[in-house]
């Protein structure tokens, strides 16, 4: 990749270490010969990152959540830098940015373009998603009857606690709390997945690449909540169904050369596919 000249810088205060490493990193940046520019506030302001090479994260996913419509809408990858828990989007350690961070500044990084998803609940009321959308009652104990269309044919009814509807990216997040399936990012489409159905036949569908879904509120009694990466709420319409599609921008992230996808769902989750004994012997 080519060098970054001007990196911009979001930084979650509230996350432990988060400030002492940005000086760090900003005065790595200037010493290298980058412009730099960078702020703690949320949501960031609108613009911040047009113009820029890159756009180092440093706090937890959700940090970088709270970013990734910006930087999908200019197009300017993001480089997550973990100071959060998990850290599955911001797969850098403290310690690796520290080290490598002359030679992220140099362009040795690979960036894969992540699917997001397009929701819209109504005139003017449209938001982006890199990790799911999440439909339910406004009121938590209740449960909802909705109808879901897949251009234009039905899918199915359901009578559920809600559904979440994923990407790729977001497989790992609420859609894997839920019973629904780990998806490699790299893959084209959509998963939703309901939560606590009133079935014994529940099952996640995943859709492909450019289907348009409609999901119809069948309770006139009620009123759907529609919460965009679990940070966002959008208000529904009334009598206007909830749209989801994939996006057509996409959020470059930036990650190591030697990124593995499998690496980190096995060290983040303690995944595994059998039971290790003592000795080492699947």
């Amino acid at each position: 990749m080519p060098p970054i000249r001007h990196l911009a810088f979001v930084v979650n205060e509230q996350k432990a270490g988060a400030p002492e490493l940005a000086a760090t990193l900003i005065a790595l940046a200037r010493t290298s010969g980058a412009s730099v520019k960078h702020v703690s506030t949320f949501p960031i302001p609108t613009g911040f990152l047009k113009g820029q090479d890159a756009c180092c994260v440093i706090g937890g996913d959700g940090t970088l959540l709270g970013v990734s419509r910006e930087a999908a809408r200019e197009q300017v990858p993001i480089i997550g830098i973990n100071r959060g828990s998990l850290g599955f989007l911001t797969t850098f350690s403290a310690d690796e940015a520290r080290n490598q961070f002359t030679t992220l500044l140099a362009g040795e990084f690979q960036i894969t373009y992540r699917t997001m998803l397009a929701c819209s609940t109504g005139p003017g009321q449209h938001d982006l998603a890199l990790n799911d959308v999440l439909i339910k009652d406004e009121i938590n104990s209740r449960i909802v009857r909705l109808e879901v269309f897949a251009d234009d044919e039905l899918v199915t009814n359901y009578h559920c606690d809600g559904l979440i509807f994923s990407t790729p990216t977001g497989s790992t997040a609420y859609n894997l709390s839920a019973g629904g399936p780990l998806i490699h990012p790299s893959a084209d489409v959509i998963a939703m997945t309901p939560i606590c159905p009133h079935t014994l036949s529940n099952r996640s569908i995943i859709f492909r690449e450019g289907v348009k879904l409609r999901v119809y509120n069948c309770k006139p009694d009620s009123r759907l909540l529609v919460a965009m990466d679990g940070q966002r709420n959008l208000r529904v319409c009334a009598e206007s169904p909830v749209e989801i599609s994939m996006a057509a921008q996409r959020l470059p992230l930036a990650q190591r050369l030697d990124y593995s996808h499998f690496s980190v769902v096995r060290t983040k989750l303690k995944w595994s596919g059998g039971v290790i004994d003592p000795g080492g012997k699947a």
